[in-house]
């Protein structure tokens, strides 16, 4: 089963029904999923469908996207909130390193650079949403520190 359609916000188990029912009505086989199963994202919905009635299923959901009720999410939980900022000589490689860490465990991160100002710091961005979450990731690798992820890489340890 692939996911076809994931809503998130008061509404979305709403829509994720909406648009599983159009897709049965169009004889294809969709299943919602929570964020209590395995892979779905905290606080959203899913549309499944098995993997050969993908084209279809998203040729349907473009074809009715007016009909689906996507309503405007003017909540702020989705804002992007700065959870790491530096201007020192590693930032970039550092705040690469934050990113990667925060989207291997799923959780969204954008890495914002000064582009052509370098007196601009390197920032990571999350969702206001995931921000506590993002902080105790970023926290616990800090405090298991690079040994432990080579060691988890399958790495031998560097001497320092």
């Amino acid at each position: 089963m692939v996911t076809v359609f994931r809503a998130v916000g008061p509404a979305a188990a709403e829509q994720a029904q909406e648009v599983r029912e159009l897709l049965e009505e169009a004889g294809l086989t969709a299943s919602v999923l929570t964020d209590s199963h395995p892979g779905v994202p905290r606080g959203s919905c899913e549309v499944r469908v098995p993997e050969d009635q993908l084209p279809h299923a998203e040729q349907l959901i473009a074809a009715n996207a007016e009909k689906i009720a996507l309503p405007l999410d003017t909540s702020h939980e989705l804002d992007l909130v700065t959870i790491f900022s530096s201007d020192a000589h590693d930032a970039e490689m550092e705040a690469a390193a934050v990113g990667s860490l925060l989207e291997a465990n799923g959780i969204p991160a954008l890495v914002v650079s000064p582009g052509p100002i370098p007196s601009l710091p390197y920032e990571v961005r999350v969702p206001r949403v995931r921000l506590e979450e993002a902080r105790q990731l970023i926290l616990a690798a800090r405090e298991t520190g690079p040994e432990a992820a080579e060691e988890a890489a399958g790495m031998e340890p560097q001497a320092g």
